[in-house]
C-alpha cells in the first residue's frame, strides 16, 4: 500500500466520523521519544523516520510539522507521499494547533488517539481551539484498521540491575518518592514514563531499540508500589526481590482499571509524560496534582557509584573509538567502505568491550553532504561510498551495564578545504567554550547554550538544534529535565548531572560538522560571590587536530585541547596495544 493510498483510507474514516482534522503524534502510551515498532505511526503513515514530528490530516491537506534537525530528511522522505513539510520555528512547539485554529470552521471536530497524546498537550489543544467551539474526539485510531500485520507490543524479558551497579536500592528510592508525595500532599503517584520507572525500580529491558527499558506503568502510594507489566517478563527471583522491597506485580493493561478504582484522595501525575487516555480514567472525586515526576529530578543527579561507573565506561568506549578511527584511516583507500559498513565495524569494536549491551541510538555515519543532516541515518538506498577526500561525521554511542555514551567526531578523509577547516575550528572553539565554562549556582541550560554558540555567532554562523541534552545512566541517551538549548527552561544545572555539549555548523549539499563530548557538572569553588560549578570531561575520544586553524583560537583554547587529548592518551594507554597507542599518541600530539 502506498502512502497516498493510506492517506486516502484515513480520510475516508475521518469523513465517516465527521472529523475535520486528525492528529498523529510521534509518541506511544508512555510519551516516549524512541518508540516500539507498534507505535511508529508517522513512519507507517508517511515514511518519515525522524524521532520528533506531528502529522495533521484534513480533507484537503496533509502536513508534517518537524524541527530543523529534520528539514532536509523530511523533504526527501515526504516526496510523492501526499504530505507536505511544515517547518517548525522552535523545536518542540505545537505550531500545528495555531494552524488548525486559523483553518478550521466553527464547531468542527478534531480527533486523535488519546493513548498517544500527553495530558498536557490534549488540554492545550482543547484550550486553544475552545474559541472555535471545537469538538475534541480522543478515541480515534485510524491506523489500526489499515495497518496490516501491525507489530504487537514487545514481549522481551525485563531484568533487575544489581545495587552495586545502580548505587542505590529500590527501598531507598521509594522512600525519596514518598517523601515527595507527602510534601505534595498526594496519596498516589502514577508513573508512565519508561526511564523514570526503570530508574526507580532498578529494572531494565529491551522493548525499545537502543533504550534499555521495558513497557510498564507504576502506581505508588504511601504503603504500596505496583508495577504493571506483562507478567511473563519478570523472572521469579526478580519478582521475589521486588516483593521484599514492597513492590508487587500486576498485568500491563490492569493499570486502567486500577486507576479507575481509586475512589478518593489525590494522585500526582506528570502531565507531559502521562497519556490523556489514562488520566481520563481518574474519577472526578480524585484530586489530580500536576508536576514533574520526582524521579526525573532524582535520576538526573547521578550518585557516586553511577559517576564512577560512567568514568570506567568512557574508557571502554574510548578504546573502541580509538581502534575504529585507526582502522578507518588505514582502510579508507581500499575503495570498499560505505557509511553502513563502517558503522558495523564500529559496532564490532564496541561489542568487544565488557558490559556492552547495545547502541544508545542509531549511529549517524555521515559522509560529505550527509553530514549536513543532523540526524541522518544511512539506508541501503542512501549509503555512500567513503573516499580518501572530504569530511566524515560520526555520531554514535553505546549502552553499557555501567553507563551510556554519546560522542561525535569529524575527521577529514583527505584534501580538506579552508572553508571546512574554518568551520571545524569554530565548532571546536564553541565546544571548548562550553566545556570549560565556570558558572554560578543557579545557572540554567540556555545560558550554557549561549556561551557555547558565541564563537560561532561571532562569525555569523549558527545551528538549528540544541547545544546539549541530559544523558541517562544505562538508560535513555536523551534525559531530562535539564537541557542546553535556547528555550528558557527553569531547571538549574546541578552537580552530578551528565550533559552533552555538541555545537555544529551545517552547509546543506556540502558537509556538516559537529563535535560532542559528555560532561559532568561538578563543584568548582566558593568565594564571596557565591558557589561556582564547572564541567568535567567524561568522553575519552581524541579530537583530531588536523583540521584546526590555530590562528582562530586563543591560547586558552589551544591549552584546553592539548590537555584534553593528553588526558585521553593517559587514560586509554593501559588498554591499547603498542601500535594503537602509537597511533593515538600521534593524533594527540600538541599543537
Amino acid at each position: 500500500m502506498t502512502y497516498k493510498e493510506k492517506l486516502l483510507l484515513i480520510r475516508q474514516a475521518m469523513n465517516n466520523d465527521g472529523v475535520y482534522a486528525y492528529i498523529i503524534p510521534s509518541s506511544d502510551p508512555h510519551m516516549s521519544e524512541y518508540l516500539p515498532d507498534r507505535f511508529k505511526c508517522l513512519e507507517f503513515a508517511c515514511g518519515f523516520t525522524g524521532s520528533a514530528g506531528t502529522l495533521v490530516i484534513t480533507a484537503k491537506e496533509a502536513n508534517l510539522w518537524t524541527d530543523a534537525r529534520y528539514f532536509v530528511q523530511a523533504t526527501e522522505q515526504l516526496e510523492r507521499t501526499g504530505y507536505k513539510l511544515m517547518a517548525l520555528h522552535a523545536q518542540g512547539v505545537p505550531e500545528y494547533i495555531q494552524w488548525l485554529s486559523g483553518n478550521m470552521e466553527h464547531g468542527a471536530s478534531v480527533a486523535f488517539d488519546g493513548k498517544l497524546v500527553s495530558f498536557q498537550l490534549a488540554e492545550l489543544i482543547k484550550t486553544e481551539l475552545n474559541g472555535l467551539n471545537a469538538n475534541i474526539v480522543s478515541d480515534k485510531d485510524y491506523l489500526e484498521a489499515i495497518w496490516i500485520n501491525r507489530p504487537a507490543l514487545p514481549q522481551k524479558p525485563a531484568y533487575l540491575i544489581d545495587e552495586l551497579i545502580a548505587g542505590e536500592n529500590v527501598i531507598d528510592k521509594l522512600i525519596k518518592v514518598r517523601a515527595f508525595l507527602k510534601n505534595m500532599r498526594a496519596d498516589y503517584h502514577l508513573i508512565s514514563s519508561l526511564d523514570d520507572l526503570a530508574w526507580l525500580f532498578n529494572i531494565r529491558g529491551s522493548d525499545v531499540k537502543c533504550n534499555p527499558v521495558t513497557l510498564a506503568f507504576a502506581l505508588i502510594s504511601h504503603d504500596k508500589a505496583i508495577i504493571f507489566i506483562e507478567l511473563s517478563k519478570i523472572k521469579e527471583e526478580d519478582r521475589s526481590y521486588l516483593s521484599d522491597s514492597g513492590v508487587s506485580i500486576s498485568s500491563y493493561n490492569d493499570i486502567y482499571t486500577v486507576v479507575k478504582s481509586i475512589a478518593s484522595g489525590s494522585i500526582f501525575i506528570d502531565p507531559k509524560r502521562t497519556c490523556f487516555e489514562l488520566v481520563q480514567q481518574i474519577n472526578a472525586s480524585v484530586k489530580v496534582i500536576q508536576g514533574t515526576n520526582p524521579t526525573t529530578n532524582l535520576k538526573a543527579i547521578k550518585n557516586l557509584v553511577e559517576i564512577e561507573n560512567t568514568r570506567k565506561t568512557m574508557i571502554k568506549d574510548g578504546v573502541a573509538l580509538t581502534r575504529f578511527f585507526k582502522w578507518l584511516e588505514e582502510a579508507v583507500n581500499s575503495g570498499q567502505l560505505t557509511e553502513i559498513s563502517v558503522a558495523k565495524i564500529l559496532l564490532g569494536f564496541r561489542e568487544e568491550q565488557a558490559g556492552f549491551v547495545g547502541e544508545s541510538f542509531d549511529t549517524i555515519s555521515a559522509y560529505r553532504e550527509h553530514g549536513a543532516l543532523p540526524h541522518y541515518k544511512a539506508t541501503t538506498q542512501s549509503s555512500t561510498e567513503l573516499k580518501p577526500e572530504g569530511l566524515f561525521l560520526l555520531d554514535s554511542g553505546g549502552q553499557y551495564i555501567g553507563g551510556t555514551t554519546d560522542v561525535t567526531r569529524v575527521i577529514s578523509l583527505g584534501n580538506a578545504t579552508d572553508e571546512e577547516k574554518t568551520d571545524y575550528t569554530l565548532v571546536l572553539k564553541g565546544m571548548i567554550e562550553g566545556c570549560s565554562a565556570i558558572f554560578p549556582k543557579g545557572t540554567r541550560g540556555y545560558q550554557i547554550d549561549a556561551i557555547t554558540r558565541k564563537p560561532i555567532w561571532d562569525q555569523a554562523r549558527n545551528y538549528g538544534h540544541g547545544t546539549g541534552h541530559g544523558v541517562g545512566y544505562f538508560l535513555n541517551v536523551h534525559e531530562g529535565p535539564h537541557v542546553f538549548n535556547t528555550a528558557a527552561i527553569p531547571v538549574d544545572i546541578e552537580p552530578g548531572m551528565i550533559t552533552s555539549i555538541e555545537p555544529g555548523i551545517y552547509r546543506p549539499g556540502k558537509y556538516g560538522i559537529r563535535i560532542e563530548n559528555l560532561v559532568l557538572s561538578v563543584k568548582d569553588q566558593i568565594n564571596e560571590f557565591g558557589e561556582f560549578y564547572a564541567f568535567e570531561a567524561l568522553t575519552l575520544a581524541v579530537i583530531d587536530t588536523g583540521l584546526v586553524m590555530s590562528a582562530l583560537l586563543e591560547q586558552r583554547h589551544i591549552d584546553w585541547l592539548n590537555q584534553y587529548n593528553q588526558q585521553v592518551v593517559e587514560k586509554l594507554s593501559g588498554y591499547l596495544d603498542s601500535e594503537e597507542l602509537k597511533w593515538l599518541t600521534n593524533k594527540a600530539r600538541p599543537i
